[in-house]
């Protein structure tokens, strides 16, 4: 499992720099892996899940949580910002990943559609083997994420 150099601080840092205070960054790591997914097509949900998680774990994982709040900038609504800020301060984790840590991978599944919405769940992989699912909801006529929560049990 990759761990950030100690999660509690990471997760501050990354909580003051999603409400633009400064904060210092880690070190470098090495760039990550896309999602693991079988030779079919993702649907262009998919993709979009896809490309928000992949540059916002390679942002944090590189140390650049400025980089990281653009990503959500530009895949969230405001709304889901906020409502993720919440989440860190609350859990003391990152409110993308739901841990303290990063991933090793992660695949993807398309959800329901309805309501002009269309959910994807993600699973992560941790280190361990162990998968965490993470349901992302996308408004159908734009692709924006304005919703992201734990799976239910």
């Amino acid at each position: 499992m990759i761990r950030l150099r100690t999660a509690a601080p990471a997760v501050l840092a990354l909580s003051l720099s999603l409400v633009g205070l400064p904060a210092a960054a880690p070190a470098p790591a090495a760039e990550p892996p896309r999602a693991a997914q079988s030779q079919r097509s993702l649907t262009p949900a998919e993709q979009q899940v896809d490309s928000f998680f992949s540059q916002y774990r390679g942002d944090i994982l590189r140390g650049d949580l400025q980089g990281a709040r653009a990503v959500r900038q530009r895949y969230l609504t405001a709304h889901l910002n906020a409502v993720l800020d919440a989440w860190a301060r609350a859990h003391d984790a990152d409110p993308v990943f739901r841990a303290p840590n990063v991933p090793t991978d992660w695949s993807l599944t398309q959800g329901d559609s309805g309501a002009g919405h269309t959910r994807v769940n993600l699973t992560e992989r941790w280190g361990d083997g162990s998968p965490t699912e993470v349901v992302y909801e996308l408004r159908l006529a734009t692709l924006v994420i304005d919703d992201l929560q734990d799976a239910p049990a």
